[in-house]
């Protein structure tokens, strides 16, 4: 028996390589063996099927960050690992971060606004990690939203470069990044500690 989430799992690996406009649900009727009025008994329509490719990824992004969103770490180490676990996401599964990132002008303008909500939800974790970090002085005092869109900027456009067979794996670049965003934000004396520990 073909699963929902098998389909899925193959509208989003065509709807990555071919566009969601140029993919037909025969594509994806094909790509799972089935019939294309077989593939209806399962979905209402190529749109819900987008919808579910975004929410399906951003619930798993999101029950990622909020297991470090609640941990008790110390500010620098929990947006390093916020850092990784966002990156690792992404480079798991190229054809969702691709896809989400890629075709949600596909999606009607309802649907929008649903993954909007989700999506700041999402947004809003890590901000508020990094307002954590500066209330507790170890981060300077800076536009927590702003580093946030930058952060977003650097994971999101990995989905146009990163290559499995590249010459740096995910936890490498996590780690640059991570250095790179907390020798920004440390405090100055928060930034003596570290390179000393």
């Amino acid at each position: 028996m073909t699963t929902d989430a098998e389909i899925i799992a193959a509208a989003t690996r065509i709807f990555r390589e071919k566009g969601y406009h140029a993919t037909s649900m025969q594509d994806i009727a094909a790509a799972v063996g089935l019939l294309k009025g077989s593939l209806y008994h399962h979905i209402s329509s190529k749109q819900e099927l987008l919808l579910k490719v975004f929410e399906n990824g951003m619930q798993v992004a999101t029950e990622r960050l909020e297991e470090v969103a609640c941990a008790e770490l110390p500010p620098a180490e929990k947006l390093r690992q916020a850092i990784v676990r966002h990156i690792e996401l992404i480079t798991e599964d190229l054809d969702q971060a691709t896809v989400s990132l890629m075709e949600a002008r596909a999606l009607t303008l309802k649907q929008r606004r649903r993954l909007i909500a989700q999506r700041d939800y999402f947004d809003g974790l890590f901000q508020g990690i990094i307002q954590d970090g500066i209330d507790a002085g170890v981060f300077r005092p800076v536009d927590a939203t702003l580093i946030t869109f930058a952060l977003m900027g650097m994971h999101n456009w990995l989905v146009l470069w990163y290559r499995e067979d590249g010459r740096l794996s995910p936890r490498e670049i996590a780690a640059i990044f991570a250095d790179l965003v907390l020798n920004g934000l440390l405090a100055g004396e928060q930034k003596r500690l570290v390179a000393s520990g």
